[in-house]
């Protein structure tokens, strides 16, 4: 991998692995289907959601410039908050979605929040030691120039020999998206995107009520865009879902739970794989069997007779259909 950060998906396998990598215990990523509180419930705890949304890339006079923008103003910039919580700022391209994830995770610490909070590994804990004190600009540089944190991010990219996406930046005629996080910290409901000053409160909200208040706010934000705009994923970081079916007894939803998981490291093991790569040692082994077998020139006179047979047919063809269509 390059020195930067690479594009990852917004894929709860792929989140939920990223946090296992980087030490994390006992949590798990799903893929909300639908904006409906109880699902969302059905998965508690609930420690926040990552919501992934299309992000302007030029300034427009028609309506999604200006409703995305909006946003900004559905909340309140709670400046304290940047200091009392972890708050980073995004300095870098790509790492938008780690980030969003790390916004719910350092909020979360089981050291701080008891049997309530998450156990966030020890790489993490001292990550969030190290940068407490800072402002949110320099914790933003921290995290973008931790070698951990990126090797890691950057291991779920799907492998390509062609882009290099570090010096790959977004045109006004790419469609980019932007990953935002959303939790409850203080009984207040948060929105915490590294693009702004500050995070946003949302206003009062337990952990309890977070199912409930989390999906208005959603839906406000989803409907500032037009109708046909359907490009969202919500994700909810949760209690790793296999404990529970352990605590109740449920046997086929713990063997449902494993299937996944098994699903997502096949999965991932597919976006690391360089196929073009493969394809090439493929070619390159055939032809030294054909020159072993002192079959190579035949094999390439074959294949230039198949190709000028073919180029020779379809000119035919197309000459025959220009006749009849004068």
């Amino acid at each position: 991998m390059s020195g930067g950060w690479n594009t990852i998906e917004s894929d709860a396998g792929v989140f939920t692995y990223l946090l296992e990598n980087l030490g994390v215990k006992d949590v798990q990523f799903e893929e909300l289907i639908s904006l409906d509180a109880d699902l969302l419930r059905q998965l508690e705890p609930v420690y926040g959601l990552i919501f992934l949304f299309r992000y302007p890339t030029q300034p427009q006079s028609g309506s999604l410039a200006a409703q995305t923008k909006s946003s900004e103003r559905d909340g309140t910039l709670d400046h304290p908050a940047a200091e009392n919580l972890f708050f980073a700022s995004q300095t870098i391209q790509n790492a938008c979605g780690t980030q969003a994830l790390l916004s719910v995770l350092l909020n979360h610490d089981k050291a701080a929040e008891g049997d309530k909070g998450i156990e966030i590994g020890e790489p993490l804990r001292e990550f969030r030691g190290f940068v407490e004190g800072f402002p949110a600009e320099l914790r933003g540089e921290a995290l973008s120039n931790s070698e951990l944190i990126r090797d890691v991010h950057n291991s779920f990219a799907r492998s390509s020999p062609f882009v290099d996406e570090q010096q790959r930046l977004a045109t006004e005629d790419d469609d980019v998206y932007h990953f935002i996080a959303y939790t409850s910290l203080h009984n207040t409901l948060y929105e915490i995107d590294g693009l702004q000053p500050a995070p946003i409160s949302h206003g009062p909200c337990s952990p309890s009520e977070f199912p409930d208040e989390i999906i208005p706010v959603l839906q406000r934000r989803i409907n500032r865009y037009p109708e046909n705009e359907i490009r969202f994923n919500v994700l909810a970081m949760v209690r790793d879902l296999r404990i529970r079916a352990m605590e109740i007894g449920d046997v086929e939803a713990l063997r449902a739970e494993e299937g996944k998981r098994r699903a997502w490291r096949w999965e991932n093991a597919l976006r690391r794989a360089n196929m073009v790569g493969f394809v090439g040692e493929t070619l390159k082994g055939v032809a030294k069997g054909k020159i072993r077998n002192g079959g190579y020139e035949g094999w390439v006179e074959g294949a230039k007779e198949r190709t000028k047979k073919r180029y020779e047919e379809r000119r035919k063809g197309d000459g025959e259909g220009e006749e009849v269509g004068a």
